[in-house]
């Protein structure tokens, strides 16, 4: 059974920094996928970065909207997946969830939220002054 925690939100300030972390566990860690998703009150979640790892190979994916400021990266010896955000702006305030699908994603697929079965609770970041 997959089980996915989120931490580290918090409150920043406009064009602060926060990492997030997503422990994971019950992976097949020599193949899967997670990805990262934001939901904002009254607006639909809205994915923002993937990571495919089959074997030796990683394949990183990014929304449009934050390829430029955030990264996702991975520590294998800690089972855990990270969302680096660097300026950061109050439009990023929301709840943001790691998610891992059934198998492996590629191409466009990975921003489809209906395809990821297992989430985390969530971890609030508000970007505020």
């Amino acid at each position: 059974q997959v089980q996915l925690v989120e931490s580290g939100g918090g409150k920043v300030q406009p064009g602060g920094s926060l990492r997030l972390s997503c422990a994971a566990s019950g992976l097949t860690l020599s193949r899967y996928t997670i990805a990262w998703f934001r939901q904002a009150p009254g607006k639909e979640r809205e994915a923002l970065a993937a990571m495919s790892i089959t074997g030796p190979s990683t394949t990183r994916f990014y929304a449009d909207s934050v390829k430029d400021r955030f990264s996702i990266s991975r520590d294998n010896a800690e089972n855990t997946v990270y969302l680096q955000m660097n300026n950061l702006e109050p439009e990023d305030t929301a709840v943001y969830y790691c998610a891992s699908p059934e198998g492996v994603l590629f191409g466009t697929l990975w921003s489809e939220s209906s395809r990821y079965g297992n989430w985390g609770q969530g971890t609030q970041v508000i970007v505020s002054s």
